[in-house]
């Protein structure tokens, strides 16, 4: 199969830039599942811009630069920040229908804005709860309705496709067949790496194929030791194997606290003022290990006590999502101490970008969370996620043209198994994976726990490869899925082990 430009992943960079693209030529996305399966589906915060008459951008970049530990890249910052209100007239345009004030005669008026931990004042556009589904959503209805894109949905990319130091195009795996499809440019917009922890709200979908994809094709990679852990995950009743004395289900968005929620300990006493003077509006770094540290002498929640009758009433209207979910376990927004716990959340480093998303490999681009751009520093900023994967989408396709070159290229016929005691083996070795991360490199590390994780990991790697060719080598996607995660786990391990001193969302307890 031949196309101008393929695009592996379908979240807001892959879908922004795909409708982009389509004027240019024609654009195949391919997803691993569903097209609206995505991290940008789950996104319940917003997305920040400089927007509010009493905002700059220098107010902006400070901040993001602040939350960060200073380790971000100023220019490409100030680049996000400075095309930030342009990325959300984009979504307006598109059909995008964030929250407004009540104007005039009843009318709307100007977007109604939230804050978040690290923000200075109120600078983000949202929809309710759920501000990426509402993205997601008018960008899957734009691109189904575009004739010159081509969606193909359930297709795992194996592999890049690759050739001296050019990328011709991928490999991949649809109705149980193996594929190839060449194209021009290849964008990965892959997500995520979630997964590889035991604890994530991230989706099923967040192993790290774009970055393993990467990494095998030899493109730079950079800061993969900077792994961020949201603070609060709501934590359902404990089951066996659980994280502390909690089982994590979904996010309770930043947005809480931003509103005027606060964190309490076992005893009800406000801990964050020990923590920080931002106390519960910190940066999620230093949030998430205050809790992780009280979280050893007993529960941690979240408390919306302290607010008006009022106030709770609206956080109702304000919270509809997780006001319904925290229902089907008989919790109530309003009146009860909400159990919580921080979870694997967002990768703020992976492969190396400028600022057109362009890699070292001829052809590669990368955006959205697998890219490492520059702009989140050593811990991201609340909600410049989304804005760094519209902005930056949108420059990528200033820099793409299609060549229309028909690509000819021999590659090694494998076949597909689906052996249940295959599919048995690999899955124990997914749990025991996840596992060693959460344990050596999750919210707190020391340097010899991360080399017995490394030892472990590669281990577990060593095992996969026997199994493989235990079975003649032949593949299937939970193998390679599998394999995928391994290798961005044992990456993460080895940029951490590095990194000697703590910074940002990277921690090194001295032992």
């Amino acid at each position: 199969m031949q196309t101008n430009f393929l695009v592996i992943g379908s979240g807001i960079a892959g879908l922004n830039f795909a409708l982009h693209a389509a004027s240019k030529g024609h654009v195949t996305v391919i997803t691993k599942k569903k097209i609206a399966e995505t991290a940008t589906n789950k996104a319940q915060g917003g997305i920040a811009a400089v927007i509010a008459k009493e905002d700059e951008f220098s107010a902006h970049i400070e901040d993001t630069m602040k939350a960060g530990a200073y380790h971000n890249d100023k220019k490409a910052v100030k680049f996000m920040i400075e095309n930030g209100p342009a990325a959300i007239t984009r979504l307006i345009e598109l059909g995008v229908q964030f929250e407004k004030e009540q104007g005039l005669f009843g009318k709307p008026g100007k977007l109604r804005l939230t804050r978040e931990g690290g923000h200075g004042l109120r600078r983000i556009a949202y929809k309710g709860d759920y501000t990426g589904q509402e993205i997601e959503s008018i960008l899957v209805k734009r691109v189904k309705e575009h004739p010159n894109i081509e969606v193909i949905e359930n297709a795992f990319a194996v592999d890049l496709i690759k050739k001296g130091k050019k990328i011709l195009g991928a490999k991949i795996i649809k109705n149980n067949k193996i594929d190839v499809i060449f194209a021009d440019a290849i964008i990965l917009a892959t997500g995520g790496i979630g997964q590889i922890f035991q604890f994530t709200t991230n989706p099923e979908i967040a192993t790290g194929d774009g970055m393993a994809m990467a990494i095998r094709a030899g493109a730079k990679m950079k800061d993969l030791e900077f792994v961020q852990f949201h603070p609060t995950a709501f934590a359902a009743p404990k089951k066996k194997g659980s994280y502390g004395n909690s089982e994590p289900k979904f996010l309770l968005s930043e947005a809480l606290r931003g509103e005027g929620a606060i964190l309490v300990n076992s005893h009800g006493e406000r801990f964050m003022k020990n923590y920080s003077p931002l106390l519960e509006l910190a940066p999620r770094d230093i949030v998430a290990r205050s809790i992780y540290q009280e979280l050893n002498k007993g529960p941690v929640y979240l408390s919306f006590q302290r607010l008006s009758q009022k106030k709770r009433d609206e956080l109702k209207k304000r919270f509809p999502q997780i006001t319904q979910t925290l229902k089907k376990y008989h919790f109530d927004l309003k009146k009860d101490l909400i159990p919580i716990v921080p979870v694997a959340h967002y990768s703020c480093g992976g492969i190396k970008t400028d600022l057109f998303g362009r890699t070292n490999l001829k052809n590669l681009y990368a955006f959205g969370e697998c890219a490492y751009t520059g702009v989140h520093g050593a811990n991201r900023l609340a909600s410049n996620s989304l804005l760094e994967a519209v902005v930056f989408s949108n420059q990528v396709v200033k820099d793409v043209k299609p060549k229309h070159e028909l690509k000819m290229i021999n590659i090694p016929h494998e076949r597909i198994t689906n052996d249940k005691e295959l599919l048995k083996s690999v899955s124990e070795i997914r749990k025991s994976s996840r596992e060693i991360s959460w344990q050596y490199c999750g919210i707190v590390r020391t340097k010899k726990g991360l080399k017995e994780g490394i030892f472990q990991i590669k281990k577990l790697i060593e095992k996969l490869s026997a199994i493989q060719k235990s079975f003649g080598n032949e593949i299937n996607r939970e193998s390679i899925e599998v394999a995928n995660m391994l290798e961005v786990s044992l990456e993460i391990m080895k940029s951490a082990l590095k990194r000697k001193k703590s910074l940002g969302c990277h921690f090194i307890a001295h032992l």
